[in-house]
Parts: structure tokens; sequence; C-alpha cells
């Protein structure tokens, strides 16, 4: 999946991997009041969140300085959900007593709770002045590091949190997420192993150490931690997400779709309309239903197929989507407008995401709605890129070598980094005769054509593409495309032109397992990694190929 889902999958940083509340942070008054606040917190700690709040009030209609009253209340405030009440109730007792460490540790919590990740990081600074030896607070600031794309130093706060407390299975865990972030799974497996030695029903970890196998291929162990993972927390929405992938990877479509929708559920992922009023499948005779992209542009361009099935099913269609994709989405069949996110919508009915869409229609390994193309490129654009290539001699072959890294998105960027190679790979195609290179690369890597592998042609005309109605012109007068797995490649499988697919080892699940085709996109091939980060054996797969590919063409121009 995307960046945003993947960050949900294991998430070592943000409020879900903190320290837990401080419920008994203070020494109270001696009296009543003392006895009414030792009442509170055990309803607190017991969770009668209801009972404990009243208690908390009445200790503050005797006291309204009592500090440690407010501070807990605040927690309360955070624990329901009212966060910005929260911020406000622990900061008027840290304006009553700034000594108290937890007062700032908490703060902290509900400021990264908001996104606020300075002001996070001041506070759980601020409580570790006042007690330098406070592990917890040395854990949340880990995470907030590991948020604000500081590896180093959020691996420097979890060890520090280690040393002073080597039991602390909470910062063995945001450790073991640091370090898969980073590329070290062997160091993260046992961070998560060690998690949970010190702690077998923790359910995170579980988790955690499932994708990391499921990242390795080790598919059945991945399951195992998941399932064990829900039974100790049945309602861990990354687990199920997780599992999802693995069905969907082993071509148990149904069963996975119905777990990514758990999606909803994870505290990361924020739902662009509500819930209650999505379409889950059935009659749809009259109402207009919006289609709305929910993930990233290859998610987009591959189930948008699903546009015209909804209409045959009486519904007026409305799509919002990523601008990018606006004009080429606007000659669809059985769509009646197309709108950029942010733009007006239009009254409808109902919505449903994109994504969510295979498991409205029932979609199975078998049913996939493979037909292409379902998207045209336009024909004017086309004929001008035509008449600019014509003097392009031999096999025309596109290349994308890069994603997008986002960089302030450390799963995806993990994934990106493993999917993502350069044009230096390309250097042997510079010995190929009867084929012209065109390069099809966007973003920060496709600079790289100004400096390519020595001999190597590639014709670079992305500065003139400004949407993927652009690209798909371009992409018409191809005869291949070759690429790592970006949205491109989904655009050429759209288009029905022929694509071969650069794939890792740790592939994503729309391409299955143990295929080089694609039942998504018939005009697909894959090459597939043998082993992690093996692209010169793909890469001298593709040559032998391409070889091939250019004795027929000349085969058939010759005769």
């Amino acid at each position: 999946m995307n960046r945003q889902q993947r960050r949900a999958a294991t998430k070592g940083g943000g409020t879900s991997g903190n320290a837990p509340l401080a419920l008994a942070s203070t020494t109270p008054p001696a009296g009543s009041i003392a006895e009414r606040f030792n009442v509170a917190q055990k309803h607190h700690q017991a969770g009668q969140l209801g009972q404990a709040e009243l208690v908390y009030r009445q200790i503050l209609a005797i006291d309204p300085r009592h500090a440690a009253s407010l501070h807990l209340l605040g927690g309360i405030a955070f624990q329901t959900g009212h966060n910005d009440a929260a911020i406000d109730l622990i900061s008027q007792a840290i304006a009553l007593n700034r000594r108290v460490p937890a007062f700032h540790c908490d703060l902290g919590t509900f400021l990264q709770h908001q996104g606020k990740l300075d002001e996070a990081a001041k506070s759980y600074r601020q409580a570790l002045a006042l007690k330098p030896d406070y592990a917890e607070a040395l854990n949340n600031l880990g995470n907030v590091l590991a948020d604000q794309g500081k590896p180093d130093d959020a691996a420097k706060a979890y060890r520090r949190a280690l040393a002073l407390k080597p039991g602390y299975a909470q910062a063995h865990y945001n450790l073991g997420c640091l370090l898969t972030r980073e590329h070290r799974p062997d160091e993260a497996l046992v961070c998560y192993r060690k998690a949970l030695d010190l702690k077998p029903d923790y359910a995170e970890p579980l988790n955690a150490l499932g994708l990391a196998l499921y990242e390795q291929g080790e598919l059945g162990e991945a399951t195992a931690c998941y399932h064990k993972a829900l039974d100790l927390k049945p309602d861990l929405a990354a687990a199920h997400f997780n599992h999802g992938l693995v069905l969907l990877l082993e071509g148990n479509l149904r069963q996975g779709w119905e777990e990514l929708e758990w999606r909803w559920r994870s505290k990361e992922v924020r739902p662009r309309y509500p819930v209650d009023q999505q379409w889950h499948g059935g009659d749809l005779n009259g109402p207009t239903i919006l289609l709305h992209a929910e993930q990233g542009l290859g998610d987009s361009l591959q189930f948008v197929r699903y546009a015209p099935l909804v209409a045959r099913l009486g519904a007026t269609v409305l799509l919002e989507v990523q601008q990018p994709l606006v004009a080429l989405f606007s000659e669809m069949d059985g769509v009646s407008g197309v709108f950029a996110q942010g733009d007006a919508i239009p009254p409808f009915d109902t919505h449903c995401p994109l994504m969510s869409l295979p498991l409205a229609l029932a979609t199975t390994l078998d049913t996939i709605p493979g037909h292409t193309p379902y998207l045209r490129a336009d024909v004017e654009r086309a004929a001008a890129w035509r008449r600019r290539g014509a003097a392009l001699p031999g096999l025309r072959v596109g290349l994308v070598w890069a994603g997008n890294p986002r960089p302030f998105q450390p799963g995806a960027h993990a994934i990106d980094q493993r999917r993502s190679i350069t044009l230096d790979h390309f250097a042997e195609f510079a010995a190929l005769e009867g084929v012209s290179l065109v390069s099809l690369q966007k973003g920060e890597a496709a600079s790289q054509t100004k400096l390519p592998p020595a001999g190597l042609t590639i014709h670079d005309w992305t500065d003139e593409l400004n949407d993927f109605a652009d690209t798909a012109a371009l992409v018409d007068t191809l005869d291949l495309v070759i690429g790592v797995d970006t949205s491109v490649i989904h655009l050429v499988g759209a288009l029905a032109k022929p694509v071969w697919l650069l794939n890792r080892f740790d592939t994503c699940w729309r391409w299955l397992l143990e295929r080089d085709d694609s039942p998504w996109y018939p005009t697909l091939r894959q090459f597939r990694q043998q082993s992690p980060g093996d692209w010169t054996g793909v890469l001298s797969k593709v040559l032998v190929e391409l070889r091939s590919a250019i004795a027929t063409r000349a085969a058939q121009h010759s005769d």
C-alpha cells in the first residue's frame, strides 16, 4: 500500500508507543482531600473514568489549586478524545507547580498527539531537566525525534531509556520500529523479540515482528504473529491491515479486502468522508456516488477501472482524485464528473474510496476486471509526440527507475529505497543497438539523465509532462516501458501497452506470488528479484529479453 498505511502498519513513534500517563505522579495533601484523591486514582487505574472525574472535580471544588487533580483530569480528557481540554487542564497544573516531571511528560504526549512535535519535544526535555533518569520521557522523546526524521537522535534517546530501564518493553519495541525503517531488519527483530520476552502479551511488537518477517518473505511466520497479536488484541487495526496484505499477496482477495477495511479504525488514517455513509455494495439504481482517491497515484490508476462498473449499476459517478489525474480520467466511460482533491464537489448520496471498490464488488482472483485499456491517451497529444519521435530509430523503450522518496514518511521512504534504482543501473543498455531510450522519470531522480552512464543515450522530454494525460500521450508512442514499481507502471498497464516491471524481492501484494504476469494488467511482465537488493540479476534477464525483442522487431521490418 501507500505511505500513510505503511506508517500505520508499524507505528513506533507517535503516542501509540508512548509511556502511559502518570496516574500517581504527586503526593496529595493530607486529610480528606488525600483520601478522596486516593479513591479517584483507584477509579482511574481501574478504567472507571466517569467516577474518577467526579472525585477529581470534588477535590477541585474544595481546593481549586490542587495541581495533581488538574493533571489527571487532563489525562481523562485525553483518554476520552478531548485533547484541547487535556492540554488546557495540564497547563493549569503546570502553572501551579512547574517542578513535577510527569506534568511536562504528559503535556508532551498530548501535544504530540496533535502533531505539535516541536512543542512536544520541548515538554519532554523539560521533564528530563527536572528528572534526568526519566526513562519514559526519553522513550517519548525518541518517538518525537523519529517522527521528525532524526533517526540517530531517536536511537540515542531509546538507548538511554534502556540503559536506565533495561526491562522497558515499550522502548525495545520503539527502537525496533526505528531500526526497521532504517533498513536494519536483523537488529529490529532482536528488539521485537526482546520486547516480547519481557512482555509476552504485548500485541504491538507481535504485529511489528510479523511485518518484518513479511518483508523477508516469511509469510507463514508473519501470519502466525498477526494471529497471535489479534488473539491478544482483537481490535488492533494495524495487525488486521497487515494480515490483509498477506492474504492479498497469497491471492485470497475477498478476505484480504475485508481486513484492509480496518485501516479506517487506525488513528493514523483519517477518512475524507463519513465512514457511515460509505457504499459497501448492492443496488445503486439512481443515486449519485462519489468515488474518491485516498491513497497513492498508482492505487488510483489501478482501481479507477471500477468506475465504469459502478456506473453500470445505475449510479451517477463522480470522481475525486489527485490533480495530475484529472485530465486523464475525464475521458473515462461512465464518469459524469472528475474533480481534483480540494475542489468543490457537487452533492452526492453516497461515497466509496477507490481502494474499497474491490470489496464492494466482491472481487476475487477469478473475477478481477482485467480488461484493458480502460484509460485512453488524448489523440491530439499523442499525435504531437508521435511526430516528434518519428526520427527515433529502432525499438522505442521508455524507462522509469525511481518512485517518490517521501523522506518525511519513514515507512514509505523505506519501501521506496527498496524499490527504486538509479539510471546507472541501466549502464549495460549503452551497448544495445536498434533501440531508442526515452525517459519517463519525474521528480528528483529525473535529473540523472543529465549525467547518464557512459555511452548511454536517453531522450528526456519530461519537463513537458505536466500531468498524467501528457505522460499517457507519450507512452502511446512507445513500443515498451521498463520500470520499477511506480504509478507509471500502472498507467502503462491501464493503456494496454507492453510494460516490464522490475520488481523488488518483498513485492507489493498486488503482484502476487511466483508469477511473471499480472491478472490486473494483461500486457505486464514481471522480472523479480530472487534475493533482496539483487537488481543485477533482474537487469541481466531484462537485457536478454530486450535483445530478443530488438531482434524480433528488426526481422519484422526487414520482411
